[in-house]
């Protein structure tokens, strides 16, 4: 219901949208469900892209292949970012300077360098930013920070995070354009920031695959099993990042592999307790495919699944162990019985036994839609001032351990990480 209140004049906003892929066509039509936003221009290098908004919203759509035409527009408001991730912090720091509000995608930098200039603009600016992983915005991640926070699992001390895909759109293998060409795409804008690369339009449409371009399953997918996680735990980061990959099944020229397990230390923070957080993306799964969280801690197992929530409890006993599996069997017959007549003599039948507690199942209501709250988060912050659930340092903090997954799988050595102070040591 609460998209269905009234906005008044004062309160429209202006959009302007800055890469009109996949993601943006998904990003701007929820944007467009939130009252009082309005579609003001459309830039993408490819004129595909470009052809295809008119298309969809009206042929007198200001479209351009410049971004920075689109950010000297005076009557735009905010800005969706939603490019490769190679050109992130550039437009993000340029669009913040120019006045707007940014809306960027994940990760929010490419590089760990780049975080420090982001965050800097920002704080001068004082413009709102968000960055697009949109799950931090769920009921069902709220509810699993109250749970895990009123120790209804006890003592977090593991997380098990897994993004599981099995095709060749999970994969990155989109469709090509059957127009691509040098004219209708402008590659030497595209390839700018990196160098001269040959055209080659797999490197654009397919641009996740290609470390030139993309972060590969750590920045597509690590980036929002590490955004929940961080949510949830109220965690600024882990000190050490490890990973290990391997290119499996994807083998279409990619230089990234298609399957990757990280291992992360979290250390004993004022936020939560030490814990160890294992990351794992398969796009070859035979599993068909899957998105699951499982915390692990002393006194249960909370397991996160979409929208769904689920914790099982297993409690040890008050008493401490004795007999069947021990080694009591092993000693003189007359010290067993002595021994097991001091241990019943001491502990009570009911502290021999596991506590009992039942189990949580929460489920968000049907239809709910954690992007379409995500998105009017960031609108309601522009019109309230209030803070986004994902600001920039929140978007690097997240960002760092899955960048350095990509750090650690090419020079093979682990990451260290001060989370506080958000420094490589």
């Amino acid at each position: 219901m609460r998209y269905d209140r009234k906005i008044s004049p004062n309160d429209k906003i202006r959009l302007g949208v800055i890469g009109f892929g996949v993601q943006g066509h998904f990003d701007l039509a929820e944007m467009l469900k939130v009252p009082g936003v309005e579609l003001a221009g459309i830039c993408d290098l490819y004129t595909g892209h470009l052809e295809n908004a008119k298309e969809l919203y009206g042929k007198d759509l200001f479209t351009t292949r410049n971004y920075e035409e689109l950010l000297g527009r005076k009557d735009i408001d905010a800005v969706l970012i939603a490019t490769t991730d190679h050109w992130h912090a550039r437009i993000t720091d340029a669009a913040l300077k120019s006045g707007k509000a940014v809306y960027v995608e994940k990760p929010m930098v490419k590089k760990i360098s780049e975080g420090y200039g982001v965050i800097d603009t920002w704080k001068k600016t004082g413009k709102v930013l968000q960055v697009g992983s949109q799950r931090v915005s769920s009921i069902t991640y709220a509810k699993a920070k109250e749970l895990l926070a009123a120790g209804e699992i006890g003592k977090l001390n593991m997380v098990n995070a897994v993004y599981d895909r099995q095709s060749s759109i999970g994969a990155w293998e989109y469709t090509i354009a059957a127009d691509a060409s040098p004219d209708t795409l402008d590659w030497n804008k595209y390839v700018e920031i990196v160098g001269n690369v040959p055209y080659d339009p797999k490197k654009f449409f397919w641009w996740r695959a290609f470390k030139e371009f993309g972060t590969g399953v750590a920045g597509d997918l690590f980036i929002h099993l590490l955004s929940g996680t961080h949510f949830i735990t109220n965690s600024k980061g882990p000190e050490t990042i490890f990973s290990s990959g391997q290119l499996s099944y994807w083998k279409d020229g990619r230089n990234m592999p298609d399957v990757m397990t990280g291992i992360m230390q979290y250390p004993d923070s004022p936020e939560h307790p030490a814990f160890q957080l294992t990351l794992q993306v398969n796009f070859i799964s035979g599993t068909g495919g899957q998105e699951r969280t499982q915390f692990v801690g002393s006194e249960g197992v909370m397991v996160v699944d979409g929208n769904d929530l689920t914790i099982t409890h297993s409690i040890m006993p008050e008493a401490p162990g004795f007999g069947g599996y021990d080694s009591v069997f092993t000693f003189p017959k007359q010290l067993q019985e002595e021994m097991t007549k001091a241990y019943n003599a001491k502990w009570t039948e009911d502290q021999r036994k596991r506590p009992k507690k039942p189990d949580v199942n929460y489920k968000a209501p049907e239809g709910y839609n954690e992007h379409l709250d995500h998105v009017t988060n960031f609108f309601d912050s522009m019109r309230t001032g209030k803070q986004v659930v994902e600001d920039a340092v929140f978007g690097f903090r997240a960002a760092v351990p899955a960048l350095s997954c990509n750090e650690s799988y090419f020079q093979k050595k682990i990451i260290h990480w001060d989370p506080v102070n958000m420094k490589l040591v």
